[in-house]
């Protein structure tokens, strides 16, 4: 499992804070837009949320299983492969449903994407409390550095809309 942890209390991911929201911010730097939960995850650390603990995570879906366990509410980013429009946002609420089957997690190259993810959790119990998931549509995941100018446009609106949310769960403001 590769992930980097930074929050504003300094707190390890194993002991999170009561009251806190996780975010995480899924992908890869070097697949260009499948960055971008990497991307919105840097943004929203810069912002300095209280009651938030913001994480990167490298390695794939896989390993958001151990992060569920402590059960606290959780926000995610990650790009996503629906053939939609490029930058298109999606907004679910994977507490409440499962993911729709059209998308595609383009950081899972062994069949084991962000759905399953989330249903493994489900199955076991170890779904947080309320799970908000955005993907944004991806342009090009070729080899390279740096998100399309589109992707990076939807990435500043994510931003908002996760400090959105936080702000309606009394998280911040």
């Amino acid at each position: 499992m590769t992930f980097t942890q930074t929050d504003n209390l300094n707190h390890g991911f194993t002991s999170l804070a009561p009251g806190h929201t996780l975010i995480i911010g899924l992908g890869n730097d070097y697949r260009r837009d499948d960055g971008v939960g990497l991307y919105v995850a840097r943004k929203l650390r810069q912002m300095n949320l209280p009651r938030t603990t913001v994480l990167e995570v490298g390695d794939g879906p896989g390993a958001l299983l151990e992060l569920w366990e402590n059960q606290t509410p959780a926000i995610l980013v990650d790009a996503v492969l629906s053939w939609s429009k490029p930058g298109t946002v999606f907004r679910f609420e994977a507490h409440l449903e499962p993911l729709p089957q059209k998308f595609i997690s383009p950081s899972s190259s062994h069949g084991w994407g962000l759905a399953e993810a989330i249903e493994m959790a489900r199955a076991l119990n170890q779904l947080p409390p309320r799970l908000i998931v955005y993907g944004i549509e991806g342009k090009s995941f070729e080899v390279g550095l740096g998100l399309s100018r589109v992707v990076k446009k939807a990435a500043a609106e994510v931003v908002d809309r996760v400090v959105q949310d936080l702000e309606f769960w009394g998280k911040v403001g």
